[in-house]
Protein backbone atom coordinates (compact mmCIF):
# COMPACT_ATOMS: atom_id res chain seq x y z
CA UNK A 1 0.00 0.00 0.00
CA UNK A 2 1.34 3.43 -0.96
CA UNK A 3 0.56 6.11 1.60
CA UNK A 4 2.21 8.94 -0.29
CA UNK A 5 -0.07 10.28 -3.02
CA UNK A 6 0.57 10.45 -6.74
CA UNK A 7 0.42 14.25 -6.42
CA UNK A 8 3.19 14.23 -3.81
CA UNK A 9 5.37 12.03 -6.00
CA UNK A 10 4.67 14.17 -9.07
CA UNK A 11 5.56 17.31 -7.10
CA UNK A 12 9.07 15.97 -6.49
CA UNK A 13 9.48 15.51 -10.26
CA UNK A 14 7.71 18.83 -10.99
CA UNK A 15 5.50 17.18 -13.60
CA UNK A 16 3.39 19.55 -15.68
CA UNK A 17 0.60 17.00 -15.94
CA UNK A 18 -0.28 16.17 -12.35
CA UNK A 19 -1.66 12.65 -11.92
CA UNK A 20 -4.44 12.33 -9.36
CA UNK A 21 -4.07 8.59 -8.91
CA UNK A 22 -1.31 6.00 -8.82
CA UNK A 23 -2.90 4.45 -11.94
CA UNK A 24 -2.50 7.73 -13.83
CA UNK A 25 1.07 8.08 -12.60
CA UNK A 26 1.72 4.55 -13.84
CA UNK A 27 0.40 5.53 -17.29
CA UNK A 28 2.73 8.52 -17.43
CA UNK A 29 5.69 6.36 -16.43
CA UNK A 30 4.81 3.74 -19.06
CA UNK A 31 4.72 6.44 -21.77
CA UNK A 32 8.03 7.93 -20.65
CA UNK A 33 8.49 10.92 -18.39
CA UNK A 34 10.23 14.10 -19.54
CA UNK A 35 13.92 14.07 -18.70
CA UNK A 36 13.36 17.12 -16.50
CA UNK A 37 11.55 14.78 -14.07
CA UNK A 38 14.82 12.94 -13.51
CA UNK A 39 16.78 16.17 -13.09
CA UNK A 40 14.29 17.49 -10.52
CA UNK A 41 14.29 14.21 -8.57
CA UNK A 42 18.07 14.03 -8.51
CA UNK A 43 18.27 17.67 -7.40
CA UNK A 44 15.96 16.91 -4.46
CA UNK A 45 17.80 13.83 -3.14
CA UNK A 46 21.44 14.76 -3.66
CA UNK A 47 23.54 16.98 -1.43
CA UNK A 48 26.33 18.01 -3.82
CA UNK A 49 26.64 18.78 -7.51
CA UNK A 50 29.12 15.91 -7.93
CA UNK A 51 26.66 13.49 -6.33
CA UNK A 52 23.88 14.86 -8.60
CA UNK A 53 25.92 14.29 -11.72
CA UNK A 54 26.96 10.78 -10.66
CA UNK A 55 23.38 9.70 -9.84
CA UNK A 56 21.86 11.29 -12.94
CA UNK A 57 24.31 9.56 -15.26
CA UNK A 58 24.00 6.30 -13.35
CA UNK A 59 20.31 6.25 -14.29
CA UNK A 60 20.78 7.57 -17.85
CA UNK A 61 24.22 7.71 -19.51
CA UNK A 62 25.42 11.28 -20.08
CA UNK A 63 25.42 11.22 -23.90
CA UNK A 64 21.96 9.66 -23.95
CA UNK A 65 20.60 12.18 -21.46
CA UNK A 66 21.90 15.11 -23.48
CA UNK A 67 20.37 14.03 -26.77
CA UNK A 68 16.95 12.86 -25.54
CA UNK A 69 13.82 14.79 -24.65
CA UNK A 70 11.98 11.99 -22.83
CA UNK A 71 13.00 9.02 -20.73
CA UNK A 72 12.31 5.40 -21.64
CA UNK A 73 9.71 3.57 -19.54
CA UNK A 74 12.52 1.83 -17.63
CA UNK A 75 14.31 5.12 -16.91
CA UNK A 76 10.96 6.66 -15.99
CA UNK A 77 10.32 3.86 -13.49
CA UNK A 78 13.68 4.54 -11.84
CA UNK A 79 12.86 8.24 -11.74
CA UNK A 80 9.44 7.64 -10.20
CA UNK A 81 11.00 5.31 -7.62
CA UNK A 82 13.53 7.98 -6.63
CA UNK A 83 10.76 10.59 -6.36
CA UNK A 84 8.53 8.21 -4.38
CA UNK A 85 11.25 7.43 -1.84
CA UNK A 86 12.02 11.14 -1.45
CA UNK A 87 8.32 12.03 -1.12
CA UNK A 88 7.96 9.38 1.58
CA UNK A 89 11.04 10.58 3.45
CA UNK A 90 9.83 14.18 3.22
CA UNK A 91 6.45 13.15 4.60
CA UNK A 92 7.99 11.21 7.49
CA UNK A 93 10.65 13.78 8.43
CA UNK A 94 8.52 16.86 7.70
CA UNK A 95 11.15 18.73 5.70
CA UNK A 96 13.15 18.38 2.52
CA UNK A 97 16.45 18.99 4.31
CA UNK A 98 15.79 16.27 6.89
CA UNK A 99 14.59 13.88 4.18
CA UNK A 100 17.76 14.51 2.15
CA UNK A 101 19.94 14.03 5.23
CA UNK A 102 18.23 10.72 6.03
CA UNK A 103 18.60 9.44 2.46
CA UNK A 104 22.31 10.25 2.37
CA UNK A 105 23.35 8.93 5.79
CA UNK A 106 24.44 5.30 6.24
CA UNK A 107 21.86 3.32 8.22
CA UNK A 108 22.49 0.25 10.37
CA UNK A 109 19.27 -1.46 9.20
CA UNK A 110 20.60 -1.22 5.63
CA UNK A 111 23.93 -2.83 6.47
CA UNK A 112 25.61 0.56 6.67
CA UNK A 113 24.52 1.62 3.20
CA UNK A 114 22.65 4.86 2.57
CA UNK A 115 18.91 4.69 1.90
CA UNK A 116 19.56 6.46 -1.40
CA UNK A 117 22.00 3.78 -2.49
CA UNK A 118 19.66 0.96 -1.45
CA UNK A 119 16.65 2.55 -3.15
CA UNK A 120 18.18 2.32 -6.63
CA UNK A 121 16.45 -1.05 -7.05
CA UNK A 122 12.72 -1.62 -6.61
CA UNK A 123 13.13 -4.11 -3.79
CA UNK A 124 15.64 -1.78 -2.15
CA UNK A 125 13.19 1.11 -2.40
CA UNK A 126 10.58 -1.07 -0.67
CA UNK A 127 13.07 -1.74 2.13
CA UNK A 128 13.71 1.99 2.55
CA UNK A 129 9.99 2.80 2.52
CA UNK A 130 9.35 0.07 5.10
CA UNK A 131 12.13 1.50 7.29
CA UNK A 132 10.64 4.99 7.00
CA UNK A 133 7.16 3.82 7.97
CA UNK A 134 8.56 1.82 10.88
CA UNK A 135 10.29 4.98 12.11
CA UNK A 136 7.07 6.95 11.61
CA UNK A 137 4.97 4.55 13.63
CA UNK A 138 7.60 4.02 16.31
CA UNK A 139 8.16 0.38 15.51
CA UNK A 140 11.65 -0.83 16.31
CA UNK A 141 13.64 -0.42 13.15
Amino acid sequence: MILVSAEQIAAVMKLRVVPHSIAKLDELVAKGLPKTALRESVDKVCETSEQRKRLLYQIVPEATYKRRKDLTPEESAKTERLARVFATARYIWGSEDDARAFLNAPHAMLQGRTPLEVSLTEIGARRVEELLWRLHYGIAA
